[in-house]
Protein backbone atom coordinates (compact mmCIF):
# COMPACT_ATOMS: atom_id res chain seq x y z
CA UNK A 1 0.00 0.00 0.00
CA UNK A 2 1.43 3.40 -0.97
CA UNK A 3 1.80 6.26 1.46
CA UNK A 4 -0.80 8.33 -0.46
CA UNK A 5 -3.21 5.44 -0.36
CA UNK A 6 -2.54 5.05 3.33
CA UNK A 7 -3.22 8.74 3.94
CA UNK A 8 -6.52 8.45 2.07
CA UNK A 9 -7.36 5.42 4.18
CA UNK A 10 -6.46 7.31 7.36
CA UNK A 11 -8.81 10.11 6.31
CA UNK A 12 -11.54 7.55 5.73
CA UNK A 13 -10.89 6.00 9.12
CA UNK A 14 -10.90 9.41 10.76
CA UNK A 15 -14.14 10.40 9.02
CA UNK A 16 -15.67 7.12 10.05
CA UNK A 17 -14.49 7.64 13.58
CA UNK A 18 -16.30 10.97 13.79
CA UNK A 19 -19.38 9.36 12.24
CA UNK A 20 -19.14 6.51 14.72
CA UNK A 21 -18.57 8.89 17.60
CA UNK A 22 -21.69 10.87 16.77
CA UNK A 23 -23.66 7.65 16.63
CA UNK A 24 -21.53 5.67 19.00
CA UNK A 25 -24.57 5.50 21.19
CA UNK A 26 -25.53 2.54 19.02
CA UNK A 27 -29.11 1.47 18.36
CA UNK A 28 -28.47 -1.51 20.64
CA UNK A 29 -27.60 0.86 23.49
CA UNK A 30 -30.37 3.36 22.74
CA UNK A 31 -33.10 0.75 22.62
CA UNK A 32 -32.21 -0.70 26.04
CA UNK A 33 -34.26 1.84 28.01
CA UNK A 34 -37.36 1.23 25.94
CA UNK A 35 -36.71 -2.50 25.86
CA UNK A 36 -36.63 -2.43 29.65
CA UNK A 37 -40.07 -0.84 29.77
CA UNK A 38 -41.25 -3.37 27.18
CA UNK A 39 -40.09 -6.46 29.06
CA UNK A 40 -41.01 -4.87 32.40
CA UNK A 41 -44.72 -4.78 31.54
CA UNK A 42 -44.80 -1.01 31.07
CA UNK A 43 -46.10 -1.29 27.54
CA UNK A 44 -47.84 2.09 27.36
CA UNK A 45 -44.56 3.78 28.32
CA UNK A 46 -42.63 1.67 25.82
CA UNK A 47 -45.09 2.47 23.02
CA UNK A 48 -44.88 6.20 23.77
CA UNK A 49 -41.08 6.15 23.84
CA UNK A 50 -40.78 4.07 20.67
CA UNK A 51 -43.29 6.30 18.90
CA UNK A 52 -41.54 9.53 19.85
CA UNK A 53 -38.16 8.16 18.80
CA UNK A 54 -39.57 6.84 15.51
CA UNK A 55 -40.99 10.24 14.59
CA UNK A 56 -37.75 11.97 15.58
CA UNK A 57 -35.46 9.50 13.79
CA UNK A 58 -37.75 8.76 10.83
CA UNK A 59 -35.30 9.96 8.16
CA UNK A 60 -32.14 8.61 9.78
CA UNK A 61 -30.31 5.36 9.05
CA UNK A 62 -32.28 3.60 11.82
CA UNK A 63 -35.65 5.07 10.86
CA UNK A 64 -37.12 1.79 9.55
CA UNK A 65 -36.26 -0.04 12.76
CA UNK A 66 -37.68 2.61 15.08
CA UNK A 67 -40.95 2.57 13.14
CA UNK A 68 -41.10 -1.24 13.33
CA UNK A 69 -40.59 -1.11 17.09
CA UNK A 70 -43.26 1.58 17.47
CA UNK A 71 -45.67 -0.34 15.24
CA UNK A 72 -45.38 -3.54 17.32
CA UNK A 73 -45.56 -1.68 20.64
CA UNK A 74 -48.68 0.28 19.70
CA UNK A 75 -50.31 -2.89 18.37
CA UNK A 76 -49.67 -4.59 21.74
CA UNK A 77 -51.67 -1.90 23.61
CA UNK A 78 -54.48 -1.90 21.04
CA UNK A 79 -53.60 1.42 19.37
CA UNK A 80 -54.13 -0.04 15.89
CA UNK A 81 -54.32 3.18 13.80
CA UNK A 82 -51.10 4.45 15.39
CA UNK A 83 -49.51 1.04 14.91
CA UNK A 84 -50.38 1.08 11.22
CA UNK A 85 -49.09 4.65 10.85
CA UNK A 86 -45.65 3.50 12.00
CA UNK A 87 -45.74 0.26 10.01
CA UNK A 88 -46.74 2.17 6.87
CA UNK A 89 -43.84 4.58 7.41
CA UNK A 90 -41.46 1.62 7.75
CA UNK A 91 -42.90 -0.03 4.62
CA UNK A 92 -42.53 3.18 2.60
CA UNK A 93 -38.87 3.53 3.60
CA UNK A 94 -38.16 -0.15 2.88
CA UNK A 95 -39.67 0.26 -0.60
CA UNK A 96 -37.62 3.39 -1.15
CA UNK A 97 -34.40 1.65 -0.15
CA UNK A 98 -35.15 -1.24 -2.48
CA UNK A 99 -35.78 1.13 -5.39
CA UNK A 100 -32.55 3.01 -4.73
CA UNK A 101 -30.33 -0.02 -4.06
CA UNK A 102 -27.76 1.09 -6.64
CA UNK A 103 -27.29 4.43 -4.90
CA UNK A 104 -25.97 2.63 -1.82
CA UNK A 105 -22.81 1.50 -3.59
CA UNK A 106 -20.97 4.61 -2.37
CA UNK A 107 -22.25 4.06 1.16
CA UNK A 108 -21.06 0.43 1.10
CA UNK A 109 -17.58 1.63 0.09
CA UNK A 110 -17.47 4.02 3.03
CA UNK A 111 -18.61 1.21 5.32
CA UNK A 112 -15.47 -0.78 4.45
CA UNK A 113 -13.45 1.78 6.40
CA UNK A 114 -16.24 2.30 8.94
CA UNK A 115 -18.78 -0.35 10.02
CA UNK A 116 -22.00 -1.85 8.72
CA UNK A 117 -24.19 -0.23 11.34
CA UNK A 118 -23.46 3.14 9.72
CA UNK A 119 -25.46 1.96 6.71
CA UNK A 120 -29.24 2.46 6.59
CA UNK A 121 -31.20 -0.39 8.15
CA UNK A 122 -33.23 -1.59 5.17
CA UNK A 123 -35.12 -4.39 6.92
CA UNK A 124 -34.42 -8.10 7.03
CA UNK A 125 -36.61 -10.60 5.24
CA UNK A 126 -38.55 -11.61 8.34
CA UNK A 127 -39.04 -7.92 9.23
CA UNK A 128 -40.75 -7.27 5.93
CA UNK A 129 -42.95 -10.36 6.25
CA UNK A 130 -44.02 -9.53 9.80
CA UNK A 131 -44.56 -5.87 8.94
CA UNK A 132 -47.36 -6.76 6.53
CA UNK A 133 -48.64 -9.54 8.80
CA UNK A 134 -49.12 -7.08 11.65
CA UNK A 135 -50.74 -4.54 9.34
CA UNK A 136 -53.24 -7.19 8.23
CA UNK A 137 -54.05 -8.09 11.84
CA UNK A 138 -54.49 -4.40 12.69
CA UNK A 139 -57.00 -3.95 9.85
CA UNK A 140 -58.91 -7.03 10.98
CA UNK A 141 -58.99 -5.71 14.56
CA UNK A 142 -60.45 -2.45 13.21
CA UNK A 143 -63.10 -4.33 11.23
CA UNK A 144 -61.45 -3.31 7.94
CA UNK A 145 -61.57 -6.79 6.42
CA UNK A 146 -60.98 -5.75 2.81
CA UNK A 147 -57.96 -3.63 3.74
CA UNK A 148 -56.35 -6.71 5.27
CA UNK A 149 -56.40 -8.58 1.96
CA UNK A 150 -53.59 -6.68 0.14
CA UNK A 151 -51.40 -6.85 3.25
CA UNK A 152 -51.78 -10.63 3.45
CA UNK A 153 -50.96 -10.94 -0.24
CA UNK A 154 -47.94 -8.65 0.19
CA UNK A 155 -46.68 -10.73 3.11
CA UNK A 156 -46.91 -13.83 0.91
CA UNK A 157 -44.97 -12.08 -1.87
CA UNK A 158 -42.29 -11.03 0.60
CA UNK A 159 -41.70 -14.68 1.44
CA UNK A 160 -41.37 -15.54 -2.25
CA UNK A 161 -38.90 -12.71 -2.90
CA UNK A 162 -36.69 -13.37 0.11
CA UNK A 163 -34.76 -16.36 -1.26
CA UNK A 164 -33.61 -14.50 -4.37
CA UNK A 165 -32.76 -11.39 -2.34
CA UNK A 166 -30.52 -13.47 -0.09
CA UNK A 167 -28.76 -15.09 -3.05
CA UNK A 168 -28.05 -11.65 -4.50
CA UNK A 169 -26.77 -10.42 -1.13
CA UNK A 170 -24.31 -13.29 -0.82
CA UNK A 171 -23.06 -12.93 -4.40
CA UNK A 172 -22.56 -9.19 -3.87
CA UNK A 173 -20.43 -9.86 -0.77
CA UNK A 174 -18.35 -12.40 -2.65
CA UNK A 175 -17.77 -9.90 -5.46
CA UNK A 176 -16.67 -7.28 -2.94
CA UNK A 177 -14.17 -9.77 -1.53
CA UNK A 178 -12.84 -10.59 -5.02
CA UNK A 179 -12.32 -6.88 -5.69
CA UNK A 180 -10.87 -6.04 -2.29
CA UNK A 181 -7.59 -4.11 -2.46
CA UNK A 182 -6.07 -6.43 0.15
CA UNK A 183 -7.49 -9.66 -1.22
CA UNK A 184 -4.40 -11.73 -0.41
CA UNK A 185 -4.53 -10.66 3.24
CA UNK A 186 -8.27 -11.41 3.34
CA UNK A 187 -7.74 -14.94 2.03
CA UNK A 188 -4.93 -15.57 4.53
CA UNK A 189 -7.15 -14.36 7.35
CA UNK A 190 -9.90 -16.78 6.32
CA UNK A 191 -7.43 -19.67 6.35
CA UNK A 192 -6.18 -18.94 9.88
CA UNK A 193 -7.03 -21.87 12.18
CA UNK A 194 -7.33 -19.83 15.37
CA UNK A 195 -9.75 -17.46 13.64
CA UNK A 196 -11.85 -20.32 12.25
CA UNK A 197 -12.15 -21.96 15.66
CA UNK A 198 -13.30 -18.70 17.22
CA UNK A 199 -15.99 -18.34 14.53
CA UNK A 200 -17.43 -21.71 15.50
CA UNK A 201 -18.58 -20.16 18.76
CA UNK A 202 -20.84 -17.77 16.84
CA UNK A 203 -22.51 -20.31 14.60
CA UNK A 204 -22.69 -23.30 16.97
CA UNK A 205 -25.85 -21.97 18.65
CA UNK A 206 -27.62 -21.93 15.29
CA UNK A 207 -27.58 -25.70 15.16
CA UNK A 208 -30.36 -27.87 16.55
CA UNK A 209 -33.23 -25.76 15.26
CA UNK A 210 -35.95 -27.23 13.10
CA UNK A 211 -35.70 -24.72 10.28
CA UNK A 212 -38.65 -24.00 8.04
CA UNK A 213 -38.29 -23.59 4.29
CA UNK A 214 -36.19 -20.52 3.56
CA UNK A 215 -37.87 -17.37 4.88
CA UNK A 216 -41.31 -18.96 5.33
CA UNK A 217 -43.17 -17.80 8.42
CA UNK A 218 -45.83 -20.44 9.21
CA UNK A 219 -47.87 -17.93 11.21
CA UNK A 220 -48.14 -15.62 8.20
CA UNK A 221 -49.17 -18.57 6.04
CA UNK A 222 -51.79 -19.53 8.64
CA UNK A 223 -53.24 -16.01 8.70
CA UNK A 224 -53.41 -16.28 4.89
CA UNK A 225 -55.39 -19.53 5.29
CA UNK A 226 -57.81 -18.15 7.88
CA UNK A 227 -58.48 -15.02 5.89
CA UNK A 228 -59.22 -16.73 2.60
CA UNK A 229 -61.16 -19.51 4.31
CA UNK A 230 -63.61 -17.18 6.06
CA UNK A 231 -63.34 -13.77 4.37
CA UNK A 232 -62.67 -14.99 0.83
CA UNK A 233 -64.90 -14.01 -2.04
CA UNK A 234 -65.21 -17.24 -4.01
CA UNK A 235 -64.15 -20.86 -4.50
CA UNK A 236 -60.67 -19.83 -5.66
CA UNK A 237 -60.08 -18.11 -2.33
CA UNK A 238 -61.20 -21.25 -0.50
CA UNK A 239 -58.77 -23.29 -2.58
CA UNK A 240 -56.01 -20.84 -1.68
CA UNK A 241 -56.85 -21.40 2.00
CA UNK A 242 -56.63 -25.17 1.55
CA UNK A 243 -53.24 -24.90 -0.16
CA UNK A 244 -51.93 -22.63 2.61
CA UNK A 245 -53.01 -25.15 5.27
CA UNK A 246 -51.36 -27.98 3.35
CA UNK A 247 -48.21 -25.89 3.06
CA UNK A 248 -48.13 -25.34 6.82
CA UNK A 249 -48.34 -29.09 7.39
CA UNK A 250 -45.40 -29.59 5.05
CA UNK A 251 -43.14 -26.98 6.64
CA UNK A 252 -44.19 -27.03 10.31
CA UNK A 253 -45.27 -30.61 10.88
CA UNK A 254 -48.43 -32.11 12.33
CA UNK A 255 -50.77 -29.80 14.20
CA UNK A 256 -54.24 -30.94 15.25
CA UNK A 257 -55.69 -27.48 14.83
CA UNK A 258 -54.44 -27.23 11.25
CA UNK A 259 -55.90 -30.66 10.55
CA UNK A 260 -59.26 -29.55 11.96
CA UNK A 261 -59.29 -26.61 9.55
CA UNK A 262 -58.44 -28.89 6.64
CA UNK A 263 -61.22 -31.28 7.65
CA UNK A 264 -63.72 -28.43 7.70
CA UNK A 265 -62.72 -27.44 4.17
CA UNK A 266 -62.79 -30.98 2.85
CA UNK A 267 -66.18 -31.87 4.36
CA UNK A 268 -68.14 -28.68 3.77
CA UNK A 269 -68.90 -26.89 0.54
CA UNK A 270 -69.26 -23.68 2.48
CA UNK A 271 -67.12 -23.30 5.60
CA UNK A 272 -69.31 -20.48 6.88
CA UNK A 273 -72.09 -23.05 7.44
CA UNK A 274 -70.07 -24.76 10.15
CA UNK A 275 -70.68 -24.49 13.87
CA UNK A 276 -69.33 -21.33 15.57
CA UNK A 277 -65.60 -21.62 16.18
CA UNK A 278 -63.06 -19.55 18.12
CA UNK A 279 -59.36 -19.25 17.33
CA UNK A 280 -56.73 -18.16 19.83
CA UNK A 281 -53.55 -16.63 18.38
CA UNK A 282 -50.90 -16.43 21.10
CA UNK A 283 -47.68 -14.39 20.89
CA UNK A 284 -45.22 -15.27 23.64
CA UNK A 285 -41.75 -14.16 24.68
CA UNK A 286 -39.19 -12.09 22.80
CA UNK A 287 -37.41 -12.87 19.55
CA UNK A 288 -33.61 -13.37 19.47
CA UNK A 289 -31.48 -10.27 19.99
CA UNK A 290 -28.01 -9.47 18.68
CA UNK A 291 -25.02 -8.78 20.88
CA UNK A 292 -21.46 -7.85 19.98
CA UNK A 293 -18.48 -10.13 20.51
CA UNK A 294 -14.80 -9.68 19.67
CA UNK A 295 -12.87 -12.15 17.54
CA UNK A 296 -9.24 -11.61 16.59
CA UNK A 297 -8.46 -11.54 12.87
CA UNK A 298 -4.89 -12.11 11.69
CA UNK A 299 -3.45 -9.14 9.80
CA UNK A 300 -0.44 -10.31 7.79
CA UNK A 301 1.87 -7.60 6.53
CA UNK A 302 5.52 -8.29 7.40
CA UNK A 303 4.56 -10.45 10.37
CA UNK A 304 1.40 -11.90 11.83
CA UNK A 305 -0.53 -9.85 14.35
CA UNK A 306 -4.14 -10.12 15.44
CA UNK A 307 -6.60 -7.25 15.28
CA UNK A 308 -9.88 -7.40 17.19
CA UNK A 309 -12.96 -7.43 14.97
CA UNK A 310 -16.54 -6.97 16.17
CA UNK A 311 -19.10 -9.59 15.14
CA UNK A 312 -22.80 -9.88 15.99
CA UNK A 313 -24.04 -12.96 17.83
CA UNK A 314 -27.60 -14.09 18.45
CA UNK A 315 -28.86 -14.46 22.01
CA UNK A 316 -32.18 -16.13 22.82
CA UNK A 317 -34.30 -14.76 25.70
CA UNK A 318 -35.48 -17.62 27.91
CA UNK A 319 -38.20 -15.97 30.02
CA UNK A 320 -41.51 -16.70 28.32
CA UNK A 321 -44.83 -18.44 28.89
CA UNK A 322 -44.59 -21.87 27.23
CA UNK A 323 -48.32 -22.17 26.44
CA UNK A 324 -51.86 -21.05 27.17
CA UNK A 325 -54.69 -23.20 28.42
CA UNK A 326 -57.98 -22.36 26.69
CA UNK A 327 -61.24 -23.37 28.36
CA UNK A 328 -64.44 -23.10 26.32
CA UNK A 329 -67.37 -24.68 28.11
CA UNK A 330 -66.59 -28.37 28.53
CA UNK A 331 -63.67 -28.19 26.11
CA UNK A 332 -60.13 -27.50 27.25
CA UNK A 333 -57.16 -27.15 24.90
CA UNK A 334 -53.56 -26.03 25.12
CA UNK A 335 -52.05 -23.78 22.50
CA UNK A 336 -49.61 -25.46 20.10
CA UNK A 337 -46.54 -23.79 18.63
CA UNK A 338 -47.09 -22.85 15.01
CA UNK A 339 -44.07 -20.65 14.28
CA UNK A 340 -40.82 -20.22 16.17
CA UNK A 341 -39.23 -16.82 15.63
CA UNK A 342 -36.12 -18.32 17.22
CA UNK A 343 -35.87 -20.67 14.24
CA UNK A 344 -36.85 -18.01 11.69
CA UNK A 345 -34.34 -15.45 12.96
CA UNK A 346 -31.63 -18.09 13.40
CA UNK A 347 -32.05 -19.25 9.80
CA UNK A 348 -31.93 -15.67 8.53
CA UNK A 349 -28.75 -15.08 10.56
CA UNK A 350 -27.24 -18.34 9.29
CA UNK A 351 -27.98 -17.33 5.70
CA UNK A 352 -26.64 -13.82 6.29
CA UNK A 353 -23.51 -15.06 8.06
CA UNK A 354 -21.38 -15.42 4.88
CA UNK A 355 -22.12 -11.77 4.11
CA UNK A 356 -21.37 -10.63 7.68
CA UNK A 357 -18.15 -12.63 7.72
CA UNK A 358 -16.92 -11.38 4.35
CA UNK A 359 -17.72 -7.72 5.01
CA UNK A 360 -16.14 -7.81 8.48
CA UNK A 361 -12.95 -9.47 7.27
CA UNK A 362 -12.58 -7.12 4.29
CA UNK A 363 -13.23 -4.09 6.49
CA UNK A 364 -10.95 -5.17 9.35
CA UNK A 365 -8.08 -6.11 7.04
CA UNK A 366 -8.39 -2.85 5.10
CA UNK A 367 -8.32 -0.78 8.28
CA UNK A 368 -5.56 -2.89 9.82
CA UNK A 369 -3.29 -2.68 6.77
CA UNK A 370 -3.92 1.05 6.44
CA UNK A 371 -3.11 1.65 10.11
CA UNK A 372 0.04 -0.47 9.81
CA UNK A 373 1.27 1.48 6.78
CA UNK A 374 0.49 4.83 8.39
CA UNK A 375 2.25 3.94 11.63
CA UNK A 376 5.28 2.62 9.73
CA UNK A 377 5.53 5.87 7.79
CA UNK A 378 5.07 7.91 10.94
CA UNK A 379 7.74 5.98 12.83
CA UNK A 380 10.29 7.26 10.36
CA UNK A 381 9.42 10.81 11.40
CA UNK A 382 9.98 12.28 14.84
CA UNK A 383 9.21 10.07 17.83
CA UNK A 384 6.51 12.51 18.98
CA UNK A 385 4.83 12.52 15.58
CA UNK A 386 4.97 8.74 15.48
CA UNK A 387 3.41 8.45 18.93
CA UNK A 388 0.61 10.88 18.09
CA UNK A 389 -0.10 9.07 14.84
CA UNK A 390 -0.25 5.67 16.52
CA UNK A 391 -2.62 7.00 19.15
CA UNK A 392 -4.77 8.57 16.43
CA UNK A 393 -5.04 5.41 14.37
CA UNK A 394 -5.79 3.34 17.50
CA UNK A 395 -8.59 5.72 18.49
CA UNK A 396 -9.98 5.75 14.95
CA UNK A 397 -9.96 1.98 14.71
CA UNK A 398 -11.66 1.60 18.08
CA UNK A 399 -14.38 4.04 17.04
CA UNK A 400 -15.28 2.03 13.94
CA UNK A 401 -14.81 -1.44 15.40
CA UNK A 402 -18.53 -1.91 16.07
CA UNK A 403 -20.75 -4.80 14.95
CA UNK A 404 -24.17 -4.25 13.46
CA UNK A 405 -26.42 -5.49 16.27
CA UNK A 406 -29.61 -3.81 15.09
CA UNK A 407 -32.68 -6.01 15.18
CA UNK A 408 -36.46 -5.73 15.75
CA UNK A 409 -36.62 -6.30 19.52
CA UNK A 410 -40.41 -6.26 20.03
CA UNK A 411 -41.16 -9.35 17.95
CA UNK A 412 -42.29 -12.45 19.90
CA UNK A 413 -40.38 -15.66 20.44
CA UNK A 414 -43.21 -17.91 19.23
CA UNK A 415 -46.65 -17.82 17.66
CA UNK A 416 -49.00 -20.45 19.04
CA UNK A 417 -52.59 -21.31 18.12
CA UNK A 418 -55.64 -23.08 19.45
CA UNK A 419 -59.03 -23.83 17.89
CA UNK A 420 -62.12 -24.54 20.03
CA UNK A 421 -65.88 -24.65 19.49
CA UNK A 422 -67.47 -21.41 20.61
CA UNK A 423 -69.40 -22.24 23.80
CA UNK A 424 -73.12 -21.33 24.11
CA UNK A 425 -72.39 -18.70 26.77
CA UNK A 426 -69.69 -17.19 24.50
CA UNK A 427 -67.22 -17.16 27.36
CA UNK A 428 -63.70 -18.57 27.20
CA UNK A 429 -60.97 -18.57 29.82
CA UNK A 430 -57.27 -18.10 29.04
CA UNK A 431 -54.67 -19.14 31.55
CA UNK A 432 -50.89 -19.09 31.38
CA UNK A 433 -48.75 -20.93 33.93
CA UNK A 434 -48.39 -19.08 37.22
CA UNK A 435 -50.89 -16.33 36.39
CA UNK A 436 -54.52 -15.65 37.15
CA UNK A 437 -57.04 -16.78 34.51
CA UNK A 438 -58.40 -14.18 32.10
CA UNK A 439 -62.07 -14.38 31.14
CA UNK A 440 -62.97 -13.26 27.62
CA UNK A 441 -66.54 -12.57 26.50
CA UNK A 442 -66.69 -13.19 22.76
CA UNK A 443 -68.33 -10.81 20.36
CA UNK A 444 -71.30 -12.02 18.34
CA UNK A 445 -69.91 -13.91 15.37
CA UNK A 446 -69.62 -17.29 13.73
CA UNK A 447 -65.81 -17.16 13.53
CA UNK A 448 -64.08 -15.32 16.37
CA UNK A 449 -60.36 -14.69 16.72
CA UNK A 450 -58.81 -13.90 20.10
CA UNK A 451 -55.30 -12.46 20.10
CA UNK A 452 -53.30 -12.95 23.31
CA UNK A 453 -49.80 -11.66 24.05
CA UNK A 454 -47.32 -12.33 26.84
CA UNK A 455 -43.73 -11.06 26.92
CA UNK A 456 -42.41 -12.65 30.13
CA UNK A 457 -43.69 -15.22 32.61
CA UNK A 458 -44.52 -12.55 35.18
CA UNK A 459 -46.37 -9.99 33.02
CA UNK A 460 -50.09 -9.62 32.45
CA UNK A 461 -51.78 -11.28 29.51
CA UNK A 462 -52.85 -8.80 26.83
CA UNK A 463 -56.05 -9.83 25.07
CA UNK A 464 -57.98 -8.46 22.10
CA UNK A 465 -60.42 -9.97 19.60
CA UNK A 466 -62.07 -9.59 16.21
CA UNK A 467 -64.44 -11.66 14.11
CA UNK A 468 -63.89 -13.04 10.63
CA UNK A 469 -67.53 -14.07 10.13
Amino acid sequence: MTTCSSVRSLLLIAAAAFTGASGCQTYHAEVKTMAGAWSGNQLEIAAKQFGERADKESQTKDGVLWHLEAGAAHRAIGAYPESNRHLEAAAAQVDNYEQQARVRVGQETMAVMSNQQNLPYVGRSYDKIMLHTYKALNHLALGEVEKARPEIIRAYQRQQDAVEENNQRIEKAREEERQAENRAEVEKARADRKFSQALDGVTSELEGFKFYADYVNPFTVYLDALYFMYAGADASDLERARKSLKRIQEIAGDNKFIQADLDSIETASNVSSQQPVTYVLFETGQAPQREQIRIDIPIIVTSVSYVGAAFPKLVFPKDYAPELTVTAGDVQAKTATLASLDAIVALDFKNEWPVILTKTIVSTVAKGVAAYAINEAASRQSSLFGLVTKIGTAVAQAAVNIADTRTWTTLPKEFQIARVPTPPDRKIILEKPGAAPVEVMLEEGVVNVVCAKSITTSDRLLVSQFKLK
